[in-house]
């Protein structure tokens, strides 16, 4: 288990560096640098004539002027030595400022998303394949294929609608207005729990439709198995038979998958994000990558490709661990 695991984390660490420069050279695709925007919205429509030579020495002062790989070997480097993920040229201030509490507030919603999709996902499903084709099961079905078809950001302009209006209850953005420049107490903790709830529910609609019909169907398909009669024939109770057995199995494709799951959270999030108001790093995302920022928007995607991986990882020996059937090398 120590060798697989140790093999694991040195292929995660040399795909995050493969990541580092995919993500840094994608950056470089879209025409012109930030030089050029941040000449272009100083100058437009004043009237006042930008030469080569401005644009050029805009280059010199953000470091631009220096070729593609010097300036992806500074930045990895400055991350490696220093944890310095560069300058914001918008801001003309550190990275590590600029995304400060968006990448803490960012990963709690994730966290929260992920507990709300397990925790209603794994019970519901296993109840579902339990008592197949009765009311209960048809309904849930429903409600999960209107999980899969219902995309979040309607379900959030529904619910801010009906909060709005019904109970006249704001639920935008992740703090109440006297806590959002206040200094960080247990009140501001327990008022950004309160804000969480919604866009985690919201993160987490699509996931929890799609993972408990994965379960449902993996529960269906172990309760008819030789081993589920044969334990029910010595005697176990219902109750035990299925939570010893089956259900045990039935969660491992979930296990496998926690980092896809990782992964539609974050395409997901900078659309809820938009709509509820949120401070999070998938609007600093889109708004660096308009602006050619290439260090905040590059770490962002930088940090959100570590947790994917990591989450990856992580659902590697979490099934290692659950199913003893799997032999750690088979575990791919």
């Amino acid at each position: 288990m120590i060798g697989f695991i140790l093999r694991r984390f040195v292929g995660m660490l040399i795909t995050l560096f493969l990541v580092s420069i995919i993500v840094f050279f994608i950056m470089q695709l879209p025409p012109g640098d930030y030089a050029e925007r941040y000449a272009f919205r100083k100058f437009a429509g004043s009237g006042v004539a930008v030469t080569e030579t401005d644009i050029q020495t805009l280059r010199v002062k953000y470091g631009l002027d220096k070729p593609v790989w010097q300036q992806y070997f500074n930045w990895i480097w400055g991350i490696i030595t220093r944890f310095d993920f560069g300058m914001a040229f918008t801001t003309v201030t550190s990275v590590n400022y600029v995304i400060g509490q968006r990448w803490i507030l960012t990963l709690v919603l994730l966290v929260g998303a992920l507990l709300i999709t397990y925790s209603v996902s794994i019970p519901i499903g296993i109840y579902s394949a339990v008592r197949r084709y009765s009311f209960s099961d048809y309904a849930l079905t429903v409600l999960s294929y209107l999980g899969l078809s219902i995309p979040s950001f309607l379900l959030a302009l529904i619910l801010l609608y009906i909060m709005s209006t019904c109970f006249g209850v704001t639920v935008g953005g992740l703090f109440s207005p006297q806590y959002v420049d206040a200094p960080w107490s247990m009140a501001k903790v327990i008022d950004l729990l309160k804000h969480l709830v919604v866009p985690a529910i919201m993160l987490a609609w699509a996931n929890t439709a799609l993972q408990l019909q994965t379960v449902r169907a993996t529960m269906s398909d172990e309760l008819n198995k030789l081993y589920v009669t044969a334990a029910r024939a010595r005697g176990l109770s219902e109750r035990k038979v299925i939570i010893k057995y089956p259900a045990r199995l039935a969660i491992n494709p979930i296990a496998g998958s926690i980092g896809f799951d990782v992964n539609r959270i974050f395409s997901d999030l900078p659309i809820v994000a938009l709509v509820l108001g949120l401070a999070e790093l998938g609007q600093l995302l889109i708004k660096s990558y308009i602006d050619l920022d290439v260090y905040v928007a590059g770490t962002i995607l930088l940090i959100l490709s570590f947790v994917v991986i990591l989450m990856n990882f992580l659902s590697d020996i979490l099934l290692a661990l659950l199913d003893p059937r799997i032999k750690i090398g088979e575990v791919k």
